[in-house]
């Protein structure tokens, strides 16, 4: 009987560690880097007026491979980049937090499509910023730096005048520009959109215009169209727009 007692709880034992191993097995361990974001390889920086236009997109993926699902928000950095013998762009100092994008409630950002914008006013003319920006999920696993992008603050051109008249084939639009107080000029970039709607960050044409005219065919009867126009200059090797014109309503009309 003593044996028998004896031998109980020694085969209790052994089947709890047999379930306690078998229980481990159903889950791998996962290490914490294996739910970091993959890097954004997609910051860019355009001047457009008095302003830089900071955007990137948002990864859909984690850096050891996988679908991200919890992405919480952004970390947008910038930095004064300084003369060659003075610069440290690995000091602890070096670069300043922007904003803190919170995708839950978005402030100081606005989003076009599936990209994410800064607009960034506090620049002063001969500086160049360099930026950079780290994506961060619900748990707080934060991404390794994005790709950096540099640029310097220049004058922009002034923003040009815009007509626009409809007729039964389409939008004739008129514009015109002063030169540019720094730089070449380079002509004009042309936007659209559909009335309600924001106009793109895109212009229509894929070069700048050199004439101060251009007709729109593209266009649908019964819909009215906004319109507006920047003037463009190379500055330093860097393309510069002014801020946009005027807006104008239209589209196409026909005879009476």
């Amino acid at each position: 009987m003593t044996a028998v007692r004896g031998f109980l709880p020694a085969l209790f034992l052994a089947a709890a560690l047999t379930l306690s191993s078998g229980c481990a097995k159903k889950g791998q361990l996962i290490p914490p880097e294996a739910l970091v974001p993959a890097p954004i390889g997609s910051l860019a920086v355009a001047q457009k007026g008095a302003e830089f236009q900071v955007s990137w997109s948002g990864p859909g993926r984690l850096e050891k491979g996988g679908k991200l699902e919890d992405l919480s928000g952004f970390l947008l950095y910038r930095r004064n980049v300084l003369p060659p013998a003075q610069d440290c762009e690995e000091c602890p100092s070096a670069y300043k937090q922007l904003t803190l994008v919170d995708l839950d409630l978005p402030k100081a950002v606005r989003q076009v499509g599936g990209l994410w914008i800064y607009d960034d006013f506090d620049l002063r003319k001969g500086q160049a910023y360099q930026y950079k920006v780290r994506s961060f999920t619900k748990s707080g696993a934060q991404s390794k730096d994005s790709n950096k992008v540099r640029r310097t603050a220049v004058t922009p051109p002034l923003p040009p005048v815009l007509e626009a008249a409809g007729s039964p084939n389409e939008v004739t639009l008129n514009f015109v520009g002063l030169p540019p107080e720094q730089g070449v000029a380079a002509g004009y970039n042309l936007y659209r959109s559909k009335k309600g709607e924001p106009l793109p960050l895109a212009p229509l044409n894929k070069a700048p215009l050199t004439g101060n005219t251009y007709q729109d065919k593209d266009v649908i009867l019964g819909i009215t169209y906004n319109y507006a126009v920047t003037s463009v200059a190379t500055v330093d090797g860097q393309t510069v727009e002014s801020a946009p014109s005027n807006v104008t309503e239209t589209g196409l009309v026909l005879p009476d």
